[in-house]
């Protein structure tokens, strides 16, 4: 899915997005809203006045501003334990609220235009609708293909789930599907998390950008035995990914190793430095660098 967002995948560019969402099917999130997120995060990596990371980093200045309590439910959301209810939320319930808040906001919108026709007496336009459907999804853009792809991905996963539950009844199905969800929405926030949220990773402002040093310096490789590695599809090789997002996967080990005497700054990260990452979740606009709490 990640790949086929990427057009990495395979050359064409249809067969990337048709393979791309029965994978985002399968993963229970529109593969294409994804993508396009995903592709504002490559586009500005380590630039935290436009990017704030994964999880939305506030300045320090904003921080220090916030009430108390804030600032406490601030630090909680940000805990590494809420990685498994955020997960399931972001995987199995975001999508869903998604289109019920476009359906509502499209309902309302179109309400509004009608009422205001009638009251003009412009009755010639009343069915002459301007209002749009608008997908909620990316924040970053809404287009129609986001509308198709978030409509088509909540049909094919809502009766994935009514069919599943029908056949392996209703309790079974939905405790092994949440254990499942749950657990892989982790690791994939959590490994996405500490590839950019960590010590001395490159957080500049706008006007001192540097992509390459975004690419290098702002995104961090995983120092991992082979087999974890496997279940990761490489992208622990993050560096490389970031430098050219159109590197399939399953080449990212072979372009990186050749190309190590070119990535003298990227930064490796082992098992026990991840529980560290989770304390950077301030972003020093002055000194240009993550901070703790």
């Amino acid at each position: 899915m990640h790949d086929c967002g990427h057009g990495a995948l395979f050359r064409s560019r249809w067969l990337n997005r048709v393979v791309g969402f029965f994978l985002g099917a399968i993963n229970a999130i529109p593969q294409h809203p994804w993508s396009r997120d995903h592709a504002f995060h490559h586009k500005h990596n380590g630039d935290w006045e436009i990017y704030r990371g994964p999880v939305d980093v506030l300045s320090l200045n904003a921080f220090k501003s916030l009430p108390a309590f804030n600032k406490s439910l601030y630090t909680l959301s940000r805990h590494w334990i809420m990685l498994f209810p955020g997960g399931f939320f972001y995987l199995v319930i975001k999508p869903r609220l998604t289109l019920i808040h476009a359906t509502i906001c499209f309902i309302r919108s179109f309400l509004i235009e009608l009422i205001n026709k009638i009251h003009r007496r412009d009755f010639e336009n009343l069915f002459n609708i301007t209002t749009r459907f608008r997908s909620y999804h990316s924040g970053y853009g809404n287009t129609s293909g986001e509308l198709i792809d978030l409509f088509a991905n909540n049909v094919a996963v809502i009766t994935g789930w009514f069919l599943m539950s029908r056949w392996l009844g209703l309790g079974l199905f939905w405790s092994c599907y949440s254990i499942i969800m749950t657990a892989s929405a982790a690791i994939f926030i959590c490994i996405f998390f500490v590839q950019h949220n960590f010590e001395g990773s490159y957080a500049s402002r706008t006007e001192d950008w540097s992509v390459l040093r975004g690419a290098i310096e702002g995104s961090s490789n995983l120092d991992i035995p082979d087999y974890l590695n496997w279940f990761l599809a490489d992208i622990s090789f993050h560096t490389i990914h970031h430098l050219c997002e159109r590197i399939p996967n399953y080449n990212l080990r072979a372009c990186h190793n050749r190309n190590k005497h070119l990535l003298l700054n990227a930064r490796y990260l082992k098992i026990k430095d991840i529980p560290n990452c989770f304390q950077y979740i301030l972003w020093d606009e002055k000194s240009q660098e993550l901070s703790t709490t």
